[in-house]
């Protein structure tokens, strides 16, 4: 069950297990560290204060629909969250200040996405878990192709994934997108990629080139300094991975015992 603590920072947890955290005072913080990759790759996918209409994919406590309305402006964001309950103990405790146009709905995350209309967003950000691991649906060459339609075609997706060596749901993440998308990049600590611990890696896929070199820069000033891999490096570390299909598809990993709980 979700819990919360009570103070003006919240840290949601589902499970025993870090699901968001919120500062009411300060949306533009972000704690973790892979939420802080998704902020710089948001900073830096459009000028500095450009609204965008961006689509979430997991709501959480909403922590980056807060960190888009702060940063830009009127933007309009849809969030799609399955659990009810949690969107409704959020919404309690954690309510979105008045203003900003973000939109929340309940509802299975490709199911959504399927019913969405095409060429409606400019940011895509895939951040759903079921439990600790993220539901096979959402990991297959369908899926990612529904993603490209409801993205314009200067659109970015971004997906929060975990996984450890020898990375096979990793890898054949990265050869399902890459089916789809012409540019792909990868943000995850060296000791991740160097198959040292489990650990999150921030996906980027778009049909126009992103700024890697911002975001080398950034991601390298982080506290937990992490890694931009792209071009032949991104897929030398592919390599043969397949794509996945709908019939073959199976859920995310399941972390490994204390891998994201609250030590």
């Amino acid at each position: 069950m979700p819990d919360v603590d009570r103070a003006r920072a919240w840290l949601l947890t589902v499970d025993g297990a870090p699901q968001s955290y919120v500062d009411l005072d300060a949306p533009t913080h972000l704690e973790f560290e892979y939420t802080r990759r998704l902020g710089h790759v948001l900073d830096t996918l459009a000028d500095p204060g450009r609204a965008v209409d961006v689509l979430h994919l997991g709501g959480g406590a909403l922590t980056l629909p807060r960190y888009v309305a702060a940063t830009r402006p009127g933007s309009h964001q849809d969030v799609v969250e399955a659990d009810r309950g949690l969107l409704d103990l959020v919404a309690e405790h954690l309510p979105l200040p008045d203003g900003p146009d973000i939109a929340l709905h309940t509802a299975d995350a490709r199911a959504w996405l399927e019913a969405a209309p095409a060429d409606s967003a400019d940011v895509l950000i895939a951040d759903v878990f079921g439990g600790s691991r993220i539901p096979a649906h959402l990991t297959t060459l369908a899926y990612a192709c529904e993603a490209q339609r409801v993205l314009r075609p200067d659109g970015v997706y971004l997906a929060n994934l975990a996984d450890a060596a020898p990375f096979a749901f990793l890898r054949s993440q990265l050869a399902t997108f890459a089916e789809v998308f012409g540019e792909l990049a990868l943000i995850a600590e060296p000791g991740v990629l160097r198959g040292r611990r489990f650990g999150n890696a921030v996906l980027i896929a778009a049909h126009r080139p992103v700024d890697t070199a911002a975001l080398a820069r950034l991601t390298a000033a982080d506290a937990f300094p992490a890694r931009v891999e792209h071009g032949a490096a991104l897929r030398e570390f592919t390599g043969a991975a397949a794509p996945v299909r709908d019939a073959d598809a199976v859920a995310s990993p399941e972390p490994p015992g204390g891998a994201f709980g609250i030590g």
